[in-house]
């Protein structure tokens, strides 16, 4: 079900704008097993779409915020060239969780009643190592700009957040980016944080950076930060057309400025 079609590299022979189309809305018909691998205990449900996804819950630690994060990311980082498993918001009902035996899960499941986020399973995929489904150069350097841009801290050698999925690279997991939405502070100061690429899956990549900071830049236009803002559900939001101006804005900001964050200097 993976979405191949990307906006830097598109080989499907699709002119369409998927962009313009909203996120589908599917239900969740049956809870399949919880993932434990991460703190928010995501879990493996079945839609009735016949599609099988990894649901991330909005009753979980982090709250709606974190899918927030995955959306516009997940889904900036597609129009940008990077494979990121197709994304679906899945409503739930809590009635699901009232058979689970396990505790904790059936809490959660009965916390996140509603609307939820859905990411496409890819079976069969596994994680990243460094063995199998190395990017190129440039592809690194696309990926340690855009973490360094949206400030993800996640991607690690002790957790990489990326598959490798038929001998391609997938990137997942982006709920930690954008941390300055779980600060008090006004977005402005959060626009020139520095980024620490120096415990980054591809921090050898620093040197091609310049290589691919004026396209990708460049290709950050406030058309399509809005487009990928406006993606997200208002009932993620606190108060829906404001939160979105104010990531809209942030990104905007970050973008003109990439002296303080850009690895290696380059801009």
């Amino acid at each position: 079900m993976g979405n191949t079609c990307m906006a830097w590299s598109c080989s499907c022979g699709r002119t369409d704008n998927l962009s313009r189309v909203p996120l589908p809305t599917i239900t969740a018909t049956s809870y399949v097993l919880p993932l434990r691998e991460g703190g928010s205990l995501p879990g493996i449900v079945e839609g009735d779409d016949l599609g099988t996804y990894v649901l991330k819950f909005h009753g979980a630690g982090q709250g709606p915020k974190a899918l927030v994060a995955e959306v516009i990311v997940g889904e900036l980082f597609r129009r940008l060239g990077l494979r990121v498993p197709e994304l679906k918001l899945m409503e739930l009902d809590p009635v699901i969780g009232k058979t689970e035996p396990d505790e904790e899960v059936q809490d959660l499941l009965v916390r996140s009643g509603g609307l939820n986020l859905a990411v496409d399973f890819l079976p069969g995929s596994f994680g990243y190592d460094g063995s199998t489904g190395k990017p190129s150069a440039a592809e690194a350097a696309r990926i340690l700009w855009l973490d360094a841009y949206v400030a993800n801290v996640d991607r690690s050698w002790r957790n990489t957040n990326m598959l490798v999925w038929h001998k391609q690279l997938w990137l997942i997991d982006h709920g930690a980016a954008l941390y300055f939405h779980h600060s008090s502070a006004p977005a402005e100061r959060f626009a020139a944080t520095p980024y620490d690429s120096q415990g980054h899956v591809f921090r050898d990549a620093v040197p091609d950076v310049a290589a691919v900071d004026a396209k990708l830049a460049a290709a950050i236009t406030p058309e399509l930060l809005t487009e990928v803002a406006g993606l997200v559900p208002d009932a993620w939001l606190a108060e829906p057309a404001a939160d979105r101006a104010t990531y809209v804005g942030h990104l905007l900001a970050r973008a003109a400025d990439r002296s303080a964050w850009l690895p290696g200097g380059a801009a």
